[in-house]
């Protein structure tokens, strides 16, 4: 029974990975024919105007795959005695994390979708306005965690003093802090996404994370969603790694976004990903340090922003760049998983 279990995640990935690099054989070349190019601008590092017109919205193979992989483990499980998979749909709250979880990344994924499409096909070049951005993208939040909340979450859990109660006093801050969360983790991720295999190797390492997090937490629902979206994220490498042949899109990167902060939820462990994810932070905070600083004094503190861009101009290549942002996560992910070994 236990083997079968494990055998579960185990095809999730495979099956993950098969779908979206299988997509990539038929969305690519169409994605191109349609015209659907990434606009590179002036703002951005000189050389990447070589990549101008690579085909976007391949984020859209990350979804079909993690969506379709996670149908399949379903259906296999289901055909499995004793499958703890489907044990837990039996667990209300269980499966609430789970189905929100997915409902959230999709609705982020399709917030990125209509601002790829104006950008791409409507050609307006800055896509939906922020505002229209921020209103979407907080609706989504507001509507997943109030899902969360009526499905029964009602703590919790910080290191070193365990679960706290989030349904009364001083813990209803939680709620309002949580959507802060949701939001900026989800764009946190999107600015990630700015050079070849970036967003989708650093997204990997977490989502290898999640699962194995998931896996020791008996999350067997989280577990699957976990292996599916790292078996994506390998797929999806095959056709985003330098030099890419396609690009996410912020239809992918901010389906990403949506499900690595649906995965901290789904295992009650929201906080640890300000380790795990510690690369999407950096990203972020440098593009608000470098934006507030040249407001007030007029100068740059990064030779460009987010980070990565910084180093990309102090001579850094691409495939550099990706090797020690990954190992940076790899080093979160690890003093991450350590409070659920020895259960601080």
């Amino acid at each position: 029974m236990s083997k079968m279990n494990g055998l579960i995640p185990m095809f999730a990935t495979i099956a993950g990975f098969g779908v979206t690099f299988l997509m990539g054989i038929w969305m690519v070349p169409f994605l191109k024919k349609l015209k659907f190019g990434q606009t590179i601008y002036d703002e951005g590092p000189r050389w990447h105007k070589s990549k101008q017109g690579t085909p976007t919205m391949g984020g859209l193979m990350i979804i079909i795959g993690v969506i379709c992989a996670i149908a399949l483990s379903f259906t296999v499980a289901s055909f499995t005695r004793g499958s703890s998979l489907i044990a837990q749909t039996k667990d209300p709250m269980k499966m609430t994390f789970f189905f929100s979880g997915i409902g959230m990344a999709l609705g982020m994924g399709f917030i990125g979708f209509i601002d790829d499409y104006i950008k791409v096909v409507k050609k307006r070049n800055l896509g939906l306005t922020a505002r229209q951005k921020t209103f979407f993208q907080l609706l989504v939040a507001v509507c997943y965690l109030s899902s969360l909340a009526l499905g029964g979450m009602s703590t919790t859990w910080l290191p070193w003093i365990g679960e706290i109660d989030i349904m009364s006093g001083p813990g209803l801050l939680f709620w309002p802090i949580a959507v802060i969360f949701v939001y900026g983790f989800t764009n946190a991720v999107n600015l990630s996404d700015g050079i070849d295999g970036l967003a989708t190797t650093v997204t990997l390492v977490i989502f290898c994370f999640f699962m194995l997090a998931s896996g020791l937490m008996s999350f067997s629902a989280i577990n699957v969603l976990s292996a599916a979206a790292a078996g994506a994220c390998i797929g999806f490498l095959c056709w985003n790694a330098h030099p890419a042949k396609v690009f996410m899109g912020d239809t992918g990167s901010m389906f990403l976004g949506g499900l690595v902060v649906s995965l901290a939820f789904g295992i009650n462990r929201p906080v640890l990903l300000f380790l795990a994810g510690i690369v999407y932070l950096i990203e972020a905070l440098s593009v608000v340090i470098q934006v507030s600083y040249y407001k007030r004094i007029k100068k740059r503190i990064f030779k460009m922003s987010p980070l990565h861009h910084h180093f990309e101009m102090s001579g850094w290549s691409e495939e550099k760049i990706v090797l020690v942002f990954s190992l940076i996560t790899l080093v979160g992910c690890f003093v991450s998983i350590l409070p659920i070994i020895f259960h601080m």
